[in-house]
């Protein structure tokens, strides 16, 4: 008789690959933070792909201080690429802050996970979040989404990515190109990366010097990794290194302006601030802002904290910086 299947991935006891390649999720949504439930925000889900049964979540001001039309921010949640829904408490939380501070739309849309769907699967689903935001651009035609995207610039449309999030916002930049025309009428007009999460082969200063911070760790992303990178590739796919032996040449790319925010504390931090300096070096409208002694994931988990107000300021300008 064979052994029985045992656990050879096992991602804080909430997902479990088995020797045999079987996967188990527990359904509980790890979190103490509470759910923000603000009247000032209403939202509500939609399917935006009915073949993978994928949904979004719009968050739209109550009132709002001019009678211009609101401009549209994505967010993209993170999780490793393996964990994370729009429902998620500290990303509804964020939702919430986000469309309140910035008094836009804020539209933050699923994805399928790995292991079940690895990479490119994640991609694939966020550049058909943007496309299913052109169909309402074009055709919208259902009395809820109409209320809710009346008033709305399919015109001045921005993308925040945060962690593996923001992994997706920069291939989603690569994708659609400046201008983002194949989205006609939505314009992307730029991008937010949030502490990216990008990998290597060959480790960074603070990757081999920041063994832990207080949560995350080196080894937890690699196995985040090994769970969503496409069967049989290495940490130099382009996937996970857009910098890498087999990057895109990004040289030829039109890259709408990007905003590149990370921590000091991170095991990411030097990673992240590679990828902006490359992007500068080739020429792309490219800024790279540190917040000092910062761990992973810190907007995230207190979003209304002395430091996130700092960042979602510096988002701000940043947003009135290309809105013309």
């Amino acid at each position: 008789m064979g052994s029985l299947p045992h656990v050879v991935e096992d991602c804080f006891g909430l997902l479990k690959l088995y020797s045999d390649g079987s996967i188990s999720r527990n359904p509980e949504i790890p979190s103490a933070t509470p759910l923000l439930n603000d009247a000032s925000v209403l939202y509500k889900d939609f399917l935006f792909d009915s073949k993978e049964n994928l949904h979004l979540r719009l968050y739209k001001p109550t009132s709002s201080t001019t009678d211009a039309k609101l401009p549209i921010l994505f967010y993209f949640h993170g999780g490793g690429f393996c964990f994370g829904s729009r429902s998620f408490p500290h990303f509804h939380n964020l939702s919430i802050r986000l469309a309140a501070a910035f008094n836009m739309l804020v539209i933050a849309p699923d994805h399928r996970l790995a292991p079940e769907n690895r990479l490119p699967a994640a991609v694939d689903d966020a550049c058909q979040a943007l496309k299913w935001l052109q169909g309402q651009a074009m055709h919208g035609n259902d009395e809820d989404m109409d209320t809710l995207l009346t008033g709305v610039d399919f015109d001045r449309v921005f993308v925040l990515g945060d962690s593996s999030g923001g992994n997706l916002a920069h291939h989603l930049a690569v994708r659609f190109k400046a201008g983002s025309i194949e989205l006609a009428p939505v314009r992307v007009r730029g991008y937010v990366l949030l502490a990216p999460f990008f990998g290597g082969i060959v480790r960074t200063r603070s990757e081999e010097e920041r063994p832990c911070e207080a949560f995350w760790n080196l080894e937890m992303y690699e196995r985040f990794w090994r769970l969503s990178i496409p069967a049989g590739s290495t940490l130099d796919h382009p996937l996970v290194n857009p910098f890498g032996p087999s990057g895109q040449n990004l040289a030829e790319v039109p890259l709408d302006p990007i905003l590149v925010v990370v921590g000091g504390g991170e095991i990411l931090r030097d990673r992240v601030e590679d990828y902006a300096t490359r992007l500068k070096h080739l020429g792309k409208k490219t800024e790279f802002v540190e917040f000092e002694g910062q761990q992973h994931g810190f907007l995230t988990d207190h979003p209304f904290s002395e430091v996130a107000e700092k960042v979602i300021q510096r988002i701000r300008d940043f947003i009135l910086e290309n809105s013309n």
